[in-house]
């Protein structure tokens, strides 16, 4: 778009047009007017050389339509939709032609040669000075379409030395440490991460998982296949089912033992007569 310095040629029959009768689609042209490139110039878009010709600017629907809106009231704002509406009317009535993808549009007036290139042999300094700005101006235009069709990124959680995730992270790594004295320090932020999903999307209680990594690394088996909370995390529920198998085989090797022990003691009553029969 102009710096500020330089002119474009209004044309006195455009007072003949339908533009004149609507004072947001005759500022939208005037912007296109403006934000034509002169002579042409050419820039990097994300590695890309993109060419721009004379008469023909690069912009999304965002960025345009956030130049129109700058330093309007909340009543003379414009939507993008509709924006987008009259540039394709421009296009349906000759006076540009528009080339989409999905990153950026490049839009290219009509007759620009015919119109406006006698009035850049005013002064060749000058164009040479704006073509420069129009290439940073354009850059950054294409920069910012491309960002506002991009999604943000979710910012990476921090967890603190405090934090209950990441108390059981270095829990883990700790007990993993034991069982192999040379195994690396890992990114417990990440391990840390990876105990936050256990806990709030698999919906482990913080105290079975405390629990589990205890198991996991006493186990002779288990100790050698869960090395990382990724793997605490992706093996929870075989760890689950083995643990809860030997939980039961010791509870049935208790019961003999306790009833036996009780007739053992009733019997010893019987003998001293202090059964209380």
């Amino acid at each position: 778009m102009s710096n500020g310095y330089g002119y474009v040629k209004l044309y006195r029959k455009i007072t003949n047009s339908f533009v004149w009768t609507n004072p947001n689609m005759l500022k939208l042209w005037m912007l296109c007017l403006m934000k034509a490139s002169h002579s042409g110039n050419k820039f990097l878009f994300n590695g890309q050389e993109i060419v721009v010709d004379s008469g023909e600017f690069v912009t999304g629907r965002d960025v345009i339509t956030k130049e129109m809106n700058e330093g309007a009231t909340n009543e003379h704002q414009v939507n993008k939709t509709s924006v987008w509406r009259w540039l394709k009317k421009f296009e349906s009535e000759g006076m540009l032609d528009i080339k989409s993808n999905t990153k950026y549009s490049v839009i290219s007036i009509k007759n620009w040669k015919e119109y406006q290139v006698s009035e850049q042999q005013v002064d060749n300094k000058r164009i040479a000075s704006e073509q420069q700005v129009d290439t940073i101006k354009n850059a950054k235009n294409a920069k910012n379409a491309k960002n506002k069709d991009t999604p943000p990124k979710s910012k990476k959680r921090i967890y603190e030395n405090d934090s209950i995730y990441y108390k059981l992270a270095l829990k883990l790594f700790n007990n993993i440490r034991l069982n192999n004295l040379e195994y690396k320090e890992p990114n417990l932020q990440d391990w840390s991460d990876d105990i936050r999903k256990m806990v709030e999307l698999d919906k482990r209680a913080v105290e079975k998982v405390d629990r589990m990594i205890d198991w996991s690394q006493k186990n002779s088996f288990w100790s050698g296949v869960v090395l990382s909370a990724n793997s605490l995390r992706k093996k929870y529920d075989q760890m689950t089912i083995q643990a809860n198998k030997e939980y039961t085989s010791r509870s049935q090797k208790k019961e003999p033992i306790a009833k036996n022990a009780a007739l053992d003691e009733f019997a010893k009553k019987m003998e001293a007569g202090t059964n209380g029969l």
